[in-house]
C-alpha cells in the first residue's frame, strides 16, 4: 500500500509536467488522460510499424512475442479502465496469434475505450473499492496506477523489440537516433 501511496503521490506531483495547471480538481485523471495520450499513439505506432511477419518476434524463448504484448495491453486496457469507471469490460479477446490488422484494432479499441472512461471519472471515484485482478479488492486508484505503469513498462518492451528487428521506436522519432542497428555514430 505504501508504494501504491507513493506512485499516486508520485503522480499528482507530476501534473505541471504533463501540461496541467496548478490547483487542478482532478490532478491524477488529468495525468492519466495525458498519458493516455501520449502512450495510445506511441504505442498504436509500434503496432503498425512492426511488420506482420515480425508479431511472433520474441528476443529469447522466455519472451513475450510482440503480439503477446499488444494483446495484453488491450486486454489490460479494457479491464483496468472497466474497473475505474464502472463501465462494462466490452470483453474483447485478442491473441497474439490473430493477424496484425485483428490485434491492431484492439489496441486502438482499447485506447478508445479508456479515453471513454476517463471523460467519466475523477479524482474523488479514487477510494472507492473494486475488484482487480485475480479477483482482489482494492481501491480504484490501484486500477489508475497500474495503467500509468503498464504504459511505460510495456511500451518500453515493444521499442526495444523494434530497435533488435532494425526499426526505430516512435518516440525516438526526430530524435536523431535513426542510425541502423550496427552504425555508429
Amino acid at each position: 500500500m505504501r508504494v501504491s501511496a507513493f506512485v499516486l503521490l508520485l503522480v499528482m506531483s507530476s501534473a505541471a509536467g504533463f501540461g496541467q495547471s496548478a490547483g487542478s480538481q482532478n490532478p491524477v485523471t488529468d495525468v492519466t488522460k495525458n498519458m493516455v495520450a501520449r502512450y495510445s499513439r506511441n504505442i498504436i505506432a509500434a503496432a503498425e510499424e512492426m511488420p506482420a511477419d515480425k508479431y511472433g518476434f520474441r528476443p529469447t524463448p522466455a519472451q513475450q512475442s510482440f503480439g503477446h504484448i499488444l494483446a495484453h495491453i488491450a486486454g489490460s486496457n479494457f479491464t483496468l479502465c472497466s474497473a475505474f469507471s464502472g463501465m462494462t469490460n466490452p470483453q474483447t479477446k485478442v491473441s497474439e496469434t490473430d493477424p496484425k490488422d485483428t490485434i491492431v484494432k484492439a489496441v486502438k479499441d482499447s485506447f478508445d475505450f479508456c479515453n471513454q472512461a476517463l471523460a467519466k471519472f475523477s479524482d474523488s471515484q479514487l477510494g472507492e473499492e473494486v475488484t482487480l485482478f485475480g479477483g482482489r479488492k482494492g481501491p480504484k486508484a490501484q486500477a489508475v496506477i497500474s495503467l500509468n505503469i503498464d504504459f511505460g513498462d510495456h511500451y518500453s518492451a515493444l521499442a526495444q523489440y523494434l530497435r533488435l528487428n532494425g526499426l526505430l521506436p516512435p518516440s525516438a522519432a526526430g530524435s536523431g537516433q535513426a542510425e541502423k542497428p550496427g552504425e555508429k555514430k
